[in-house]
């Protein structure tokens, strides 16, 4: 179904802790703006995974990595996601797939909002072939050791993991 003959705007959000933000998710973000007209980065408040961000700090690293797409809004969200998309008017939730491992938990979750909420449709983009081994967890974890993680996100987010491991805020690991 095609929502711009309808008069409504292609819209879908693209929900996840970002914690933190990794150029795989630039990427994914950036893909998605090319085939709808706004990108909703929802970041979540309340999830079972120990942060090391507080959400103020996720929110505005996403806010600053993402700011040049046009098209692409930063928000946070508390609770359920099928209550942020009817909030948005909003049907489709993006995610992306890494791995054939990342499947069967995604698969499990847009079955659920599904059942909860019919109208609601997952898409699926595999993660572009230089990201594929990427995740939030890996680049935390390469940080907190002392590694240099420039390569795998951008430099704000780079200088907030130094503060937040190492208390470095220039000239640090990994400074250019």
């Amino acid at each position: 179904m095609d929502e711009t003959a309808k008069g409504k705007l292609r819209r879908v959000i693209y929900p996840g802790t970002f914690d933190p933000i990794t150029n795989g998710h630039e990427d994914l973000v950036r893909r998605a703006a090319g085939l709808f007209d706004e990108v909703v980065v929802a970041v979540a408040a309340q999830t079972p995974k120990a942060t090391i961000f507080p959400l103020g700090e996720r929110l505005a690293l996403a806010q600053s990595v993402l700011a040049g797409i046009p098209g692409v809004r930063v928000r946070d969200f508390e609770g359920l996601l099928i209550n942020l998309l009817q909030d948005e008017g909003v049907s489709v939730i993006l995610r992306g797939l890494r791995a054939i491992s990342d499947f069967e938990h995604e698969f499990q979750l847009a079955s659920i909002n599904r059942r909860m909420n019919p109208e609601m449709e997952t898409l699926f983009l595999m993660t572009s072939d230089q990201h594929t081994f990427l995740s939030s967890s890996l680049v935390r974890e390469i940080s907190r050791l002392g590694g240099d993680v420039t390569a795998f996100v951008q430099p704000q987010v780079a200088m907030a993991l130094r503060q937040r491991f190492h208390g470095q805020v220039d000239g640090g690991l990994g400074a250019e």
